[in-house]
């Protein structure tokens, strides 16, 4: 189980930081990642992390404004969110997975989702 928090709303060009706890062990195997749906849009990859090595990638629309990072003992992984825009607004959802993917469809587990809302 994947649970998210630190969601909620933010003027455009600040800050948020997402937080997502897994309720049992991740292995150095395991991918996590972060993705995020707007409304009346599908579901999108916005970042990812090699739980074993912390290799990470990026979706283009925020490289250089987010930071995943990972907790490895206590299973969590965050996403920092800076100079926030209004087009970030959405349901951000943490996810675990086996493969290196930006598929939502390659990840066995997602959390709820949070909304982040950017507005001014």
């Amino acid at each position: 189980q994947l649970m998210e928090s630190g969601g909620g709303l933010a003027q455009p060009g600040g800050s948020l930081r997402l937080s997502c706890v897994a309720s049992e062990r991740i292995y150095s195997s395991n991918f996590m990642a972060w993705f995020r749906q707007a409304p009346g849009k599908e579901r999108e990859f916005v970042s990812r992390i090699a739980w074993g090595y912390g290799h990470t990638r990026y979706a283009d629309s925020v490289k250089g404004r987010f930071i995943i990072s990972k907790d490895g003992p206590n299973n969590a992984v965050f996403l920092q969110m800076n100079n926030l825009k209004v087009e970030d607004t959405g349901v951000y959802s943490c996810a675990i997975g086996r493969q290196s993917s930006n598929w939502h469809g390659d990840y066995d587990t997602f959390g709820q989702g949070i909304q982040v809302t950017v507005s001014s």
